[in-house]
Order: structure tokens, then C-alpha cells, then sequence
């Protein structure tokens, strides 16, 4: 043995779990680097099922939480009278659209669907907004309408982040900039409460 030519006090044991553990370090390294097919996608070994399992199902959420966004911003555009909050619901919806369109490319890339908003939160999201607009008109209520559903968002979003952690850093860039966006609305409208 030739570590215990180097190393005359190590014992054979000692050798022996040496190699035992360099054995498993070695695998699991193998086990750990991503593979990619001739198309750039990660091949499907057991580590990288589960990074793509993630990465479709946090991308999936971040779809679902864009097109309600979307739909939210639109619900209340007609009500608002102030041309700053109007500028600044306009604006952040071309970034949810922007972003809906990269999410889109990337589900069609893993050849999947994306998902719509929940239908019962929709709906309950749109009977709030038309009550609370119908009681006060206001570019206040506006505020406190997209306030409430940019911090719901921004809840949802980072569970679902922790949720999907294996997720790939692409979707996990996506996610983090929706929940930027969502937060940086929330700040712009404030004084408008």
C-alpha cells in the first residue's frame, strides 16, 4: 500500500475508509454536474429531474402570478383619474408583460402549458376590486387595491421560491424580479393611500 509507505503510522483500516470515502465524494460530484443534451437542456438524471421539476412548477407560478397581475392592473385602470398613478400602473404592466413573454419561451422550451390564475382567487379577487370601487371611486381605493394584491403577490412568490429551491437560477431570476416589480409598485403608489 502505498499510503502507508508515505505515511507508516496509518493503519490498513484507516486506508481502507479513506478510499471508501473517496469513493463516495467522487460519485457524488459525478452525481451533482448537470448534463446538458445537444439542445441545451438538462439531461434527466435523478438530481436534474428534480432541478427541472422545479424549475417548471416555479415558472409555472410565476405565469400563473403575472396574467393576474395583468388582469388586476386592468380591472382598475378605468377608475383611476390621477395621470402619475395611471403612468405608473402602465408602466409595470409592459414589465409583466415583458416578463409573461420570457416566461412563456421558457415553459414552451420544457413543452408545457403554463398555468392561469386560480379561478376562485380571480373571481374574489374581481368582486373586491368592483365593491370597493363602487363604494369609493377613488384613486385612493386604486392604491390600496393594487397595495394589497403586489404584497400578496410578493408572499406567494417568495414561498413559492423557497418551495421550488432546486428550481434553476433562470426561473429563480424571473421570480425575484416579479417580486421586485411587485414590491417597487407597491413603494410608487404609497402616497397615493
Amino acid at each position: 500500500m502505498i499510503i502507508q509507505h508515505i505515511f507508516p503510522s496509518v493503519n490498513r483500516k484507516s486506508v481502507f475508509c479513506f478510499g471508501i470515502l473517496i469513493l463516495i465524494l467522487g460519485n457524488t460530484q459525478k452525481r451533482n454536474t448537470p448534463e446538458r443534451n445537444k439542445f441545451g437542456l438538462l439531461r434527466t438524471t435523478e438530481n436534474n429531474t428534480m432541478i427541472e421539476q422545479d424549475t417548471v412548477k416555479l415558472l409555472r407560478e410565476c405565469d400563473a402570478g403575472v396574467k393576474m397581475g395583468i388582469s388586476s392592473i386592468d380591472d382598475v385602470m378605468d377608475n383611476v383619474k390621477s395621470e402619475e398613478l395611471k403612468r405608473y400602473l402602465k408602466e409595470c404592466r409592459a414589465e409583466h408583460d415583458k416578463l409573461n413573454e420570457e416566461i412563456e419561451k421558457l415553459l414552451e422550451k420544457y413543452k408545457d402549458d403554463g398555468k392561469q390564475p386560480d379561478p376562485i382567487a380571480k373571481g374574489m379577487s374581481w368582486i373586491k376590486t368592483n365593491v370597493k370601487l363602487a363604494m369609493s371611486d377613488s384613486d385612493a381605493t386604486v392604491a390600496e387595491l393594487m397595495t394589497d394584491g403586489c404584497n400578496m403577490g410578493v408572499k406567494s412568490l417568495n414561498r413559492y421560491l423557497n418551495q421550488y429551491e432546486a428550481a434553476d437560477e433562470v426561473s429563480k431570476d424571473i421570480a425575484k424580479r416579479l417580486i421586485n416589480l411587485e414590491e417597487r409598485l407597491a413603494i410608487d403608489i404609497r402616497s397615493f393611500l
